[in-house]
C-alpha cells in the first residue's frame, strides 16, 4: 500500500480529520465516510478484475463525495483542498478503469 498513491492521500486525510470535535450525528457519520475511503481502495487494489476494482474504488468516490457536502455544511475549509486533491485522484482511478473511456 506504501506506493498507492491515492491510498497515501486518503489515509492522510483521514488522519487529519480524526481528531475534529463534531456533534454526535455528525461525528458518526463523518467518520464512518472517512474510513470507507481508504478501507474501500485497499480492498478494490486486492481485486483481480479491472470491473471489480472499479467497483471499489467507485465506492471510495461516493464516500469522499459525502465527506465533502460534510466539510462544506460544517465550514471544515482546512480539509477542502485534500479532498478535492484526492477527489481528483480518485476520479482518474475509476476513469482509467472504464473500458468505454478507451
Amino acid at each position: 500500500m506504501q506506493n498507492f498513491r491515492t491510498y497515501q492521500l486518503a489515509k492522510e486525510l483521514f488522519r487529519k480529520a480524526k481528531g475534529i470535535e463534531l456533534k454526535t450525528p455528525y461525528k458518526q457519520q463523518f467518520e464512518r465516510a472517512m474510513l470507507s475511503i481508504p478501507l474501500n481502495l485497499a480492498e478494490g487494489s486486492a481485486k483481480t478484475s479491472n470491473a471489480d476494482r472499479k467497483r471499489f474504488y467507485e465506492i471510495a468516490l461516493g464516500s469522499l463525495r459525502e465527506v465533502q457536502a460534510m466539510i462544506d455544511l460544517l465550514e471544515l475549509d482546512h480539509l477542502a483542498k485534500d479532498a478535492d486533491v484526492l477527489g481528483g485522484h480518485l476520479f482518474r482511478l475509476v476513469y482509467s478503469l472504464d473500458p468505454r473511456a478507451r
